[in-house]
């Protein structure tokens, strides 16, 4: 017996006769995903972008600016644009206040749980979710969320690869809100969950996650940057801060190849397999036009993407076969990495609603190219703008001159720690040949 996968994604069981003569299973599961893509017929679509505007969907399942103007008190709205826009250390006293808002529109959006998602070093997003709902001590129940469990979190830290460097009593973890980037609502067919983007660190306050580096190395950029602005007479304190725009590359797979192939389904890369006919070679896959089934699999995507707030931009054809990418405008890179996350976990579910897999591995196939995540990358101000914008007159733009000139000195000091952060077995064994970058 063997799983194949219909056209429509629906799984069902198949008997090949003859007992221990039956074909093998790849055999049927190409036929099954020939099938699926020969006869693939467009459904109705999952929404009439002639009824609904992107404009109106834009941001529909996120905790924003414009929600929290409608929402909250005017001193608290203020107070907490402050923390955001410029920095300001949060005044605890708000908390409860910003959690009722945050919980009475969680509710109306469904929700019955909240969950803080961090990222610990497993190379995954996690998330604790813990329900609204209390006992009221007389049978039944309210719906609760205090301004405590908004900033603060305590999942167990004992089992993460970061727990076994302490003793037992010290590797407890906190999660703490990550006030600058927005909180949202991930839709589930039985529900939905308010999510908050959180930092972990230990009790003693060093770094358990990806996320508390970005947002301290966000902080020293902004004093270093202060300086040089004071240089050129620009005192008005807005926060500098950097932004990146993270492009993401992916394969699309029939289910029925995946399944049958064990590799793929538990490394996410093949490890073994015979060079295809055709690869690459003649780059005609590269922007060519976009297969119906994955077309049609990129709207729904990005439908669910601009719920999200994430603001998408680019899709198109790679270079591999089967390969495509999506490219977002860019955000403040605490926000643009969580868009990240969030963006990989949409391909990955909309993919099996279209009898597909999403592959994010960096390097799923040999001889053919990878998937990387090119990050755009740059900082700027509310006041100031791109501050490595060059102007008209690059040559004689000193501050441009100067910011640059800093950059690439940093680049060169600290080229070890750069390498460092993106090297992982996945991305190594990824560059080389004509990637980008090249080899190092």
């Amino acid at each position: 017996m063997e799983t194949v996968i219909d056209k429509n994604g629906r799984t069902g069981s198949s008997f090949a006769s003859g007992g221990s003569s039956s074909k093998p299973a790849f055999s049927s599961a190409r036929s099954a995903a020939v099938a699926a893509a020969t006869g693939y017929t467009s459904g109705p679509p999952a929404m009439d972008y002639r009824d609904t505007s992107t404009g109106d969907l834009f941001n529909a399942n996120v905790f924003s600016t414009s929600v929290m103007k409608k929402r909250l008190p005017k001193p608290v709205y203020k107070a907490l644009i402050r923390t955001i826009e410029k920095g300001d250390k949060l005044d605890s006293s708000i908390a409860d206040v910003v959690a009722s808002a945050m919980k009475d529109w969680a509710i109306e959006k469904g929700a019955t749980h909240y969950a803080h998602v961090f990222y610990p070093l497993t190379g995954l997003t996690a998330e604790k979710h813990d329900s609204f709902l209390s006992p009221d001590g007389e049978g039944g129940a309210l719906a609760e969320f205090s301004g405590k469990q908004l900033i603060q979190g305590e999942p167990d830290g004992s089992s993460f690869p970061t727990g076994g460097i302490r003793v037992t009593f010290e590797a407890r973890g906190y999660t703490i809100w990550d006030v600058t980037s927005p909180a949202y609502i991930l839709e589930n067919a039985n529900g939905t969950t308010l999510c908050i983007p959180t930092a972990f660190v230990s009790w003693t306050g060093e770094a358990l996650d990806k996320k508390t580096p970005v947002l301290r190395s966000m902080q020293a950029l902004n004093v270093q940057a202060q300086r040089i602005l004071k240089l050129f007479g620009h005192t008005d304190g807005a926060m500098v801060s950097s932004t990146a725009g993270p492009e993401q590359e992916y394969f699309l797979i029939d289910r029925n190849f995946f399944f049958a192939r064990p590799d793929l389904l538990n490394a996410g890369r093949t490890l073994f397999g015979a060079k295809p006919p055709k690869g690459q070679e003649f780059d005609d896959h590269y922007f060519g036009a976009i297969p119906e089934r994955v077309l049609a699999f990129m709207l729904e995507s990005e439908r669910e993407l601009f719920k999200l707030g994430i603001p998408v931009k680019t899709r198109h054809n790679e270079v591999a076969p089967s390969q495509y990418e999506i490219a977002p405008l860019f955000e403040f890179a605490n926000v643009a990495t969580d868009h990240q996350q969030l963006t990989m976990t949409v391909l990955k579910r909309v993919a099996e609603k279209y009898g597909m897999s999403c592959l994010t591995h960096e390097k799923p196939f040999s001889g053919v190219n990878g998937s990387g995540k090119h990050v755009n990358w740059s900082m700027g101000s509310s006041s100031q703008g791109n501050l490595l914008d060059p102007g008209d007159t690059p040559h004689e733009n000193a501050q441009f001159l100067l910011i640059c000139a800093a950059v690439i000195r940093a680049v060169h000091k600290f080229q070890g720690l750069l390498r460092a952060v993106v090297a992982s077995a996945s991305n190594d064994h990824r560059l080389g040949a004509n990637e980008a970058p090249p080899a190092i």
